[in-house]
């Protein structure tokens, strides 16, 4: 994920729009940040989803079949 002085900068340029507007640079700074944020965001969220293991009440692992392929994949490199 972002370092929290990243994350603590956007919510900063966040209040500043809502208060008072931004500068051009800082509009600029605003969407780099928020890019970065959702690439961590959906690499985070890819991995979780890559790495789960479903199991049914019966104790029986039932992790849809690309699950599956995907992590046989991960495991072989």
């Amino acid at each position: 994920m972002l370092s929290s002085n990243k994350l603590a900068r956007i919510n900063e340029l966040s209040k500043k729009s809502k208060a008072e507007g931004l500068t051009p640079k800082e509009q600029a700074e605003q969407k780099e940040l928020r890019q970065e944020y959702l690439n961590a965001f959906r690499k985070s969220v890819k991995n979780t989803v890559e790495n789960v293991r479903i199991f049914d009440p019966e104790g029986n692992e039932v992790t849809p079949k690309k699950v599956k392929n995907i992590q046989n994949r991960k495991r072989m490199h």
